[in-house]
Formats: structure tokens, C-alpha cells, sequence
């Protein structure tokens, strides 16, 4: 099992096929994807890595925060999430993961926050038809219906689907298809939608149900001494 990434959610958009046909993509950004800490068996009784993505003013960042990227030698970071990996597969702390982590056509599960959309009716929220145009029913076209069961058994049961607030949910979509990778650029671009709106962290990870033995192992990384060569020139 490999790290999986933090990446944020640019847009979406379509490639074009050699054979005229378009394809619609989602695009992500890997910004700065590093490894900020380890988490081993001898220690922790686990083994993870911590990635953190994006960039953070440290006077925004807790006083423990700043301790822990100080002590780690990396730029605070705006976000960070932490990957459970085979000991096999474990990163250094300081190692940037690229684009090309993932390679095109290798399925993908992608998790997300939904978009928010506030307080909504049951028929928005949960898909119900509503109640019928004429026969008697006036007034309350979109309303649920009926949410108890008068005497018996005389009470709604907790978790009935009824209106209420809608999005903001941790929602994980599996099997999505890796179209193209831009490592120059630092994209990958998902075959398809991807829960969350644009700017939103998005993580990705190889697919649990569809596993791919042609992906880099441990991962496509890149060195903290040539990202500081590279800075300096």
C-alpha cells in the first residue's frame, strides 16, 4: 500500500482524443506535497506517513504546529493529512511527491467535502418524486409525506430521510480513471467528476478494488536537497 496525495481542486475541463472524441476532467494541483512526518511500528504501533500541502503564514499556525515543522525542516503547511503505507513503502520526511506518482489509465479513489448547499427539501436532498399534481393535493406539491405511522409504531425513527442541510460531507469516490498526468505543471486530471468546489482539498489514492502493479514504488518523489538546489538556482 503507497501514500495517497493531497491535491487541490482546480476546475474541471476536456482533453481531446486522437480520435476527435473529448474526454471531461477534473483537474487537481499537487502544491507542494510533502512529507512532514513518519509514523513507524516501533513507535506509533502503526506505519504512515503525514503530507502537508499549500503554503501557511506561521504566525496563523498554533504554537505545536510551528514546533513540528520546525523540527521536520519544511515550510508550514496549510493542510496536512496523514496516509497509512506498508513499511515497504515509506517516504522521508522532506520527500515532495509528484504528478507522475499516479500514471494514466491507474484507477483512483478520490475523497472530497461536497459542495455546501444549505438548508433544502427532501426532494432536493434526497431525490423524492413529492406528492401529486391534482387528485386533492394543493399547497404542498414538494413535501415529503407522511413521516410516522400514527399508533403503530407512533414516533419518526432517528435517521428518516426528511429536509435539512445538505452538503459539507466527507464523500469518497472509488474507481475514477487517471486520464493524463502534467509533472512540469504539477496536474493530475481525473476522468469524470470529483466531490468538493474549486479550491478545495482533495485527496487522492490508488484504488483499493482496482490495483495497479505499473504505478512507481514507493512513490515518484523528489529529494529535499534537490528542491533546495533547484530553490537556490
Amino acid at each position: 500500500m503507497r501514500t495517497g496525495v493531497i491535491t487541490q481542486k482546480v476546475g474541471m475541463t476536456r482533453l481531446f482524443l486522437e480520435d476527435g472524441r473529448h474526454v471531461p476532467v477534473t483537474v487537481l494541483k499537487l502544491d507542494g506535497c510533502q512529507v512532514v512526518s513518519t509514523r513507524t511500528e516501533e513507535k506509533d504501533g502503526y506505519t504512515a506517513v503525514q503530507l502537508g500541502s499549500g503554503f501557511a503564514k506561521a504566525k496563523n499556525l498554533t504554537k505545536a504546529d510551528r514546533g513540528n515543522f520546525a523540527k521536520a525542516e519544511v515550510e508550514p503547511k496549510r493542510k496536512v493529512a496523514e496516509f497509512r503505507v506498508d513499511a515497504k513503502n515509506m517516504l522521508e520526511i522532506g520527500d515532495v511527491i509528484q504528478a507522475d506518482h499516479f500514471v494514466a489509465g491507474q484507477k483512483v479513489d478520490v475523497s472530497g467535502v461536497t459542495i455546501g448547499r444549505g438548508f433544502t427539501g427532501a426532494m432536493k436532498r434526497w431525490n423524492f418524486r413529492g406528492l401529486e399534481a391534482s387528485h386533492g393535493v394543493s399547497i404542498s406539491h414538494r413535501s415529503l409525506g407522511g413521516t410516522g405511522g400514527r399508533q403503530d409504531p407512533g414516533k419518526t425513527f432517528k435517521n428518516k430521510k426528511m429536509h435539512g442541510h445538505y452538503g459539507v460531507d466527507n464523500v469518497t469516490t472509488q474507481n475514477l480513471e487517471v486520464a493524463k498526468v502534467d509533472v512540469e505543471r504539477g496536474l493530475i486530471m481525473i476522468k469524470g467528476a470529483v466531490p468538493g468546489s474549486k479550491g478545495g482539498w482533495v485527496m487522492v489514492r490508488d484504488a483499493v478494488k482496482r490495483p495497479n502493479d505499473k504505478v512507481p514504488s514507493p512513490g515518484s518523489v523528489k529529494k529535499r536537497e534537490a528542491v533546495a538546489a533547484k530553490a537556490e538556482a
